[in-house]
């Protein structure tokens, strides 16, 4: 009979601690959220999380509630390129905004040189966008038509304005931070205006050691804007992704100036986000953010190395850690966390 009732004591002791254990694990997440995945992307509408990465061979969407479920999340190749063509290597970069009523995905190609990478457009109509059709919308030509990858865009006193880094000439060696008006999702119109150019310190590592590239290149990329406070913010990432110097900067300008005049924005002197050795974070970049289910809270979502040295391959992870505002209105991103580091799921998350 103690044997019985010892095995029936333990059997529910387990379940309790089971339970504590789904529980806990249901409230929290860890980082990296999959085991590979640059330029992460992420949105939140009606329910669910739509995320996508840069791939290099097509375009992924996938779909979840609980973004601590990324990896079995369900997802869908919704675009794959031609064999051939001006947008058929290097797909880098996606975006999917919802606009209008419909839905885009915005991506960076070429043709298998380099030098032809250019901006791309995708429709899809449906109200789900692993459901319809996506097509291609065509090119998303910028003003002079150079160089352009990394776009992005957002929406001002009810004007969208598209930003993107880009070449100032034909040649490799520097990128900057562009943007220009847009007249519909789809179509770039104006001029362009420079925002940006590498030129701080921790703007300009960027050594290449490779026959066919320049000695050294100069990077400013990956724009993303954050309204906030009467504020407008404009984070970047800076010095070549090859590097464990690759890091977040910020432009900042008032909500009530005009996005199209540089002299509106301000740079911040030291990045806004860099490599942690202490936490073993190396090179994190190439951000978005997106709200929790309840709108209460902000998260950075970035990719980043976990050891020193492993440059831009497909060692780079996404990763997602809450931010908060400082007293004058500016976003304050904190250290990268740890690998592992438990963290509380955003807020409005269901089980």
């Amino acid at each position: 009979m103690k044997i019985i009732k010892h095995l029936i004591f333990s059997t529910i002791l387990f379940c309790c601690l089971l339970t504590i254990v789904i529980a806990q694990t249901q409230k929290t997440f860890s980082n990296p959220l999959l085991p590979g995945g640059a330029d992460p992307w992420c949105i939140y509408k009606d329910g669910f999380y739509y995320y996508t990465n840069t791939t290099g061979r097509n375009i992924t969407i996938w779909k979840t509630d609980n973004i601590a479920r990324l990896k079995t999340a369900e997802k869908k190749v919704v675009f794959t390129p031609p064999v051939t063509g001006l947008y058929s290597k290097e797909l880098w970069a996606p975006e999917i905004h919802f606009l209008q009523g419909k839905w885009y995905i915005y991506f960076a190609a070429d043709s298998g040189k380099n030098i032809n990478h250019r901006l791309w457009v995708l429709q899809n109509s449906s109200a789900d966008p692993l459901k319809g059709k996506w097509i291609l919308k065509g090119k998303l030509a910028t003003p002079d038509d150079k160089w352009s990858i990394d776009g992005s865009l957002f929406q001002h006193n009810k004007q969208l304005y598209f930003i993107w880094s880009g070449w100032e000439a034909d040649v490799n060696g520097q990128q900057n931070i562009y943007i220009a008006k847009m007249k519909n999702p789809w179509t770039v119109i104006g001029v362009r205006v420079k925002l940006s150019s590498p030129e701080l310190p921790w703007e300009t590592i960027g050594a290449l050691h490779d026959a066919n590239n320049p000695p050294q290149v100069n990077v400013n990329e990956g724009p993303e804007v954050l309204a906030h406070a009467n504020q407008l913010f404009l984070i970047y990432s800076a010095s070549g992704c090859w590097t464990d110097s690759y890091a977040l900067g910020m432009l900042t300008a008032s909500a009530k100036s005009d996005p199209l005049n540089p002299a509106s924005w301000k740079k911040s002197l030291q990045p806004v986000f860099k490599q942690s050795i202490e936490n073993r974070v190396y090179a994190p970049g190439h951000n978005s953010f997106f709200k929790s289910p309840d709108a209460k809270e902000d998260y950075i979502l970035y990719h980043a190395n976990s050891k020193p040295g492993q440059g831009c391959g497909g060692f780079r992870s996404p990763r997602a850690q809450l931010f908060t505002w400082n007293k004058d209105g500016s976003p304050n991103f904190g250290v990268p966390v740890k690998e592992g580091e438990i963290l509380t799921l955003p807020s409005g998350t269901g089980n």
